[in-house]
Order: C-alpha cells, then sequence, then structure tokens
C-alpha cells in the first residue's frame, strides 16, 4: 500500500506540474510597441545602454526609485527599483540576459509582481535611415485564469501610457541632442543634485554621453563622481573643481514649505548667497575654470506685477522674494568679474508630480475638490521639466547667452485657467474657489507671494536664440506628466 499510495501522489502531482504549465501558457500575454526614432540605430542603442536611461524612461507619474544598477545592458548586469502600486512600494529586480549591440537586448523578471515577465528591446534601420524601436513583452500574471483575463486590460492599458511616454521622451531627448552645438560629450559639475530639478537633470546629460560630477556636503564617494563642500564653513575641495566645461548650480532652501518666519527667511536668503558666493569665487580662481557657470533664480525676482507682460529687462519688484533673487544673483560676481560666462536662468512654476505647486495641487484636484485660488486672475508662469533640462542645455551650448534667462513656457496661465486646465485633464469636476484670505491665514507672506502674486513672464532671450519648446502648451505639458490623453 505506501508503494501504491506513493505512486498515486507522484502521478497526482505530475497532474499538477502539466496543468499549472498549461495554466502559465493561457495566461500568458504580449505587448508589442513600435516607434521611429529620427536618428541611426547606433545612437539609439547608445543612448539606451548609457547610465540614466532607466530614470529617463521612468514616467513621473507613476516614478521608480533606482536602488542599484549594474554593468548596464550587457548579459549578467542586474536592475534593482523600487516602485510603487498606489500607496504600497515593491522592489522589482530586473536581470539582462541576452545582448547583441546595435540589434537587441532583453531583460527578464527575477523579482517582481509578475508570475514571469521577458522584455526584448529590438532596433531595426527604417527605410528613412532612422531607427525603428521595438518593446515587446511577454508576461504571464499571478492569477487564476479567469482572474488573469480581466486584470490583463488594466495591464495593456497601463504599459500603453508607459511606452507611450518612454518613446516620446527617447525621440525627443535624441533629437534635441543631436540639434545640439555642443556635439562632444562635456564635464558637468553640479550642486543640488538630489533636488527636483538636479535628478532630472542628471539622466538627461549622461544619456546623451555627458560626465556628470556632483557636489555633496557628506563624505564623498569617488566612484559616484561625488566632490566635497560645506558652503557654511566655506569649504570646498578646488583642485577638484579644475578643468569641468559647466557648472551648474541649483542649491536653494525650498520657499514654499512652511510659513516665512525670520529664521525661515534667513536659512532663503544663506542657503542661496552662500553657496553661489563659493562656488563663484573659487571658479574665479581655478587655473582652468568652466566656460559657464549657470547659477539658477527665480521668476520670484519680478514681484507681483500683476498683467505687467516681463521680460528680462524689467528690474525686481518689492517683494521679500525679489530681493533674495537680486542678492542671489549679486552673488556671483566674482564669476563674471573673472570672464567666466554666467547665466542666470529665472525658472517659473516648474511642472512635476513629484514637487513644486503640482505636487501640492494633485491630491485636491485628483478627488475634485480643486479650484481657484482668490479671484483666480493672477498669473502663473509655469514650465515644464523637459523644457527645464533641454533650456540648461540651450544655455550651456550656447555663447551668446550670458545674464538672466527667463525660464518659463511662451504662454503663461491665469491660476483660473491653470486650475480649470488641470480639473480637465485629470477629468474631475472644479472644486470651489479658495478666498485669499484663507491662503494668507493659512501662509502668510510666503501664501501672499508664492500663490496670491501674479509673474506674467515671457521667455524673450530663449525665443531669441532659437530654443523651441518641448512643451508650448499648457493642457499637453499637463497631460504628459500625468500620462493623461
Amino acid at each position: 500500500m505506501p508503494g501504491v499510495m506513493s505512486a498515486a501522489q507522484g502521478g497526482t502531482g505530475s497532474a499538477k506540474i502539466v496543468q499549472n504549465r498549461k495554466n502559465r501558457l493561457k495566461n500568458r500575454a504580449e505587448f508589442i510597441r513600435k516607434a521611429e526614432i529620427a536618428a541611426p540605430i547606433e545612437e539609439v542603442f547608445a543612448w539606451h545602454a548609457r547610465p540614466g536611461a532607466i530614470s529617463r524612461l521612468s514616467p513621473p507619474w507613476d516614478p521608480l526609485r533606482l536602488i542599484s544598477v549594474t554593468n548596464g545592458i550587457h548579459p549578467g548586469s542586474r536592475v534593482a527599483m523600487e516602485l510603487r502600486a498606489g500607496p504600497i512600494p515593491f522592489i522589482w529586480e530586473a536581470l539582462h540576459t541576452r545582448y547583441e549591440k546595435n540589434v537587441f537586448f532583453e531583460d527578464i523578471q527575477v523579482r517582481g509582481p509578475f508570475s514571469s515577465w521577458t522584455h526584448v528591446h529590438s532596433f531595426e534601420k527604417s527605410d528613412l535611415g532612422n531607427t525603428i524601436l521595438e518593446d515587446r513583452i511577454s508576461y504571464t500574471l499571478p492569477f487564476h485564469p479567469v482572474g488573469a483575463s480581466l486584470l490583463n486590460g488594466f495591464v495593456q492599458k497601463k504599459l500603453a501610457r508607459i511606452f507611450a511616454f518612454r518613446h516620446f521622451t527617447t525621440n525627443a531627448d535624441i533629437l534635441f541632442h543631436r540639434l545640439l552645438a555642443m556635439k562632444t560629450p562635456s564635464r558637468f559639475l553640479l550642486s543640488g543634485a538630489s533636488g527636483m530639478i538636479g535628478s532630472n537633470l542628471i539622466p538627461f546629460l549622461t544619456t546623451a554621453g555627458h560626465k556628470v560630477s556632483c557636489l555633496v556636503r557628506r563624505k564623498p564617494e569617488p566612484e559616484k563622481n561625488e566632490i566635497f563642500w560645506d558652503p557654511i564653513s566655506g569649504k570646498i575641495d578646488a583642485d577638484k573643481l579644475e578643468g569641468f566645461d559647466a557648472v551648474i548650480h541649483l542649491c536653494g532652501e525650498n520657499i514654499g514649505q512652511g510659513r516665512w518666519t525670520r529664521e525661515k527667511k534667513n536659512r532663503i536668503i544663506s542657503s542661496r548667497t552662500l553657496t553661489t558666493g563659493l562656488l563663484a569665487q573659487t571658479l574665479a580662481g581655478l587655473k582652468n575654470p568652466p566656460e559657464v557657470f549657470i547659477s539658477a533664480s527665480a521668476i520670484g525676482f519680478y514681484g507681483d506685477r500683476g498683467d505687467k507682460i516681463l521680460t528680462e529687462e524689467d528690474g525686481f519688484g518689492n517683494d521679500f522674494i525679489s530681493d533674495v533673487c537680486r542678492q542671489w544673483e549679486a552673488s556671483a560676481t566674482s564669476a563674471i568679474n573673472a570672464g567666466i560666462r554666467t547665466v542666470f536662468p529665472r525658472i517659473g512654476v516648474v511642472l512635476h508630480p513629484s514637487g513644486g505647486a503640482l505636487k501640492k495641487m494633485l491630491p485636491l484636484f485628483s478627488k475634485g475638490l480643486g479650484g481657484k485660488i482668490g479671484n483666480g486672475r493672477q498669473h502663473m508662469s509655469w514650465v515644464s521639466m523637459d523644457d527645464v533640462v533641454c533650456a540648461i542645455m540651450h544655455m550651456a551650448s550656447t555663447p551668446e547667452i550670458s545674464g538672466p534667462v527667463n525660464l518659463v513656457s511662451p504662454e503663461p496661465a491665469t491660476n483660473a485657467v491653470f486650475s480649470r486646465t488641470l480639473s480637465e485633464a485629470l477629468r474631475r469636476c472644479r472644486g470651489p474657489a479658495v478666498p485669499g484670505s484663507i491662503i494668507i491665514a493659512l501662509f502668510g507672506e510666503m501664501g501672499k507671494e508664492t500663490v496670491l502674486s501674479s509673474s506674467r513672464v515671457m521667455p524673450s532671450i530663449l525665443l531669441k536664440t532659437g530654443y523651441k519648446f518641448r512643451h508650448p502648451e499648457l493642457r499637453q505639458a499637463v497631460c504628459h506628466v500625468l500620462g493623461k490623453e
């Protein structure tokens, strides 16, 4: 009997294995998306193989956090990422398994939400000499066939949104870099690398083949091209700053968090003037200084100016933040006096779900509770994140640009128009207007100068020097960063 029982159990086990295999095959689905990229195969393949490609292809509405990356896209390399399913984080680990340069590379899921996942990236030459990029994904959902069938429609729609974004970004980035005068890889030094703009700028640069080093205030990791500095004590490793082609300075205390107490105001000013002054003085004393020093500023320079159209020729306003920007830009005088081409991008309201005004607005607007603020007539001079990083590169590679440059879209919108556009993109009703008195009661001077202030700023110098905006229209920019149609 024991022998019979054992044989029977073995037969049952074999049957289950066969049935499980049949179920997996039945559950297996495929997603295919193709796009023509306006560049030769060699360029498109190299873009994907460089550091930063994964981050650059991560949709802003569904971002990832890289945990570890090894050996690019060659077989045996691994990528570990943290993603989210709503509020729930999970780890996705991928292994690159096959690779043929300029033809294809493949990765599989070794840890993640799918029962199986194989992604083949293929590259073929088009009739016009461009590249046909194909993403082919075979996957199995971890559910009974009936449940998998119901969920597969959702997965296919989500993949369609993601790869529409990925192919648009790949094509636009490669085309932009091909058009730049700065053709050869260059060395960039960056401060504020962990901020919203810095974390998007780095992969934009590295996928183009540029080398990026970062200033850090903790113990540096040389293998990550980090250089130590401590602006408060005036310390910086000046010898390691020799030979950079461009220095991009993005540091500054967040002005949109908390009330502006006396201590907060002091931090806002010192975080900008101390860092800028230290960098400018250090760069001025180098034997091989950079060709260009790009030091961030903000459209707060102009203050509350109502409906007046503002260009770089207009002076600063009478607000606290106007004086901050004036001092901020003046702190770079040492670099200017040393003959270093110095540019001050006056950055507007950057549209990105990870930070700034949009991040604060999304929770209410996604529930249909967001509305205009005050009378809604105050102008919001906005700009997409893609245009921020592209315009910074345009400034770096355009020798005739120096001094202040308004980094905003050519179509500023009133708060009422912005609110309506965001609600429509999210397909939600608009909520009631928020009285300006409530904003002032909650946030004081900060609310008055950042939320209720009106700055109708135009990017005159960018347009005059031939910069083409990737997202000139508000609706298209909002839909792009939110993955909406």
